[in-house]
């Protein structure tokens, strides 16, 4: 789990197509093996097997040397992800330590999807990004509900949705801008959405079936109160 509170940008500096083994494999279908220069990032208490976000998506770290960390990323993350198949900035976040301050929200480093900056103007001292997101993750995102952009914990301020997809409206002040990679971003640009993991058990939740199942309780005797005897209770589940 993160927080999206992003530590670092870091740089990925080498891109290496990993080997596939059936002899028809295509470039397309293969994963790829990166080396990331952590820059400030402090790996002294990170090992081989550890989880690190890059650019929101969830990472095992497979070799490391100070300043920089290896990660496989297969064909499949590739095809659901941005901003992993090529050298360039990313966002990096170390897995959540249980005593650690959740500053963001509750972040799998699951992407969901991919959309697409619409616009990217100055409001104020800040910047108004609007995303198109993918229409089936249009019911997941909410006025002043989370997101994770590229791996950033953000707040949704306005959502609109249209034929084309959810497009949603968010602020983002200059700090963020400066200790992210969203600073970077244009019309155009390819973003990793993942939405946030409770709206995925409400949904589950409202559209589920109740079942009514009866469990065994004790239930003590009028004559001797330490004496106890089974009785039925009805317990309440859902399920689909």
């Amino acid at each position: 789990m993160f927080t999206g509170i992003v530590a670092v940008v870091g740089q990925i500096v080498d891109v290496r197509r990993i080997k596939a083994e059936a002899k028809e494999a295509t470039q397309r279908a293969m994963g790829v093996h990166l080396t990331v220069d952590a820059g400030s990032l402090d790996l002294a208490d990170v090992a081989i097997g550890d989880s690190i976000a890059i650019q929101g998506a969830c990472m095992t770290v497979v070799a490391l040397q100070e300043p920089c960390f290896e990660v496989d990323v297969s064909c499949e993350s590739l095809a659901l992800t941005v901003g992993l198949e090529q050298p360039g900035p990313v966002n990096l976040e170390k897995a959540l330590r249980v005593g650690d301050p959740l500053g963001g929200h509750l972040v799998s480093g699951h992407v969901d999807g991919i959309g697409v900056v619409t616009r990217f103007d100055q409001a104020g001292e800040s910047k108004e990004l609007r995303i198109m997101v993918p229409s089936h993750l249009g019911r997941y995102l909410a006025i002043k509900g989370s997101v994770v952009v590229d791996g950033v914990s953000l707040t949704v301020n306005r959502v609109s949705d249209q034929d084309r997809g959810c497009e949603i409206s968010i602020n983002l002040i200059p700090h963020t801008q400066t200790v992210t990679t969203l600073g970077r971003l244009q019309p155009g640009s390819k973003v990793n959405i993942e939405i946030d993991t409770i709206a995925r058990y409400v949904e589950r939740m409202v559209g589920a079936e109740p079942v009514v199942v009866e469990t065994p309780v004790a239930k003590a005797s009028e004559d001797d109160a330490s004496t106890s005897q089974p009785a039925a209770r009805k317990v309440f589940f859902m399920s689909t």
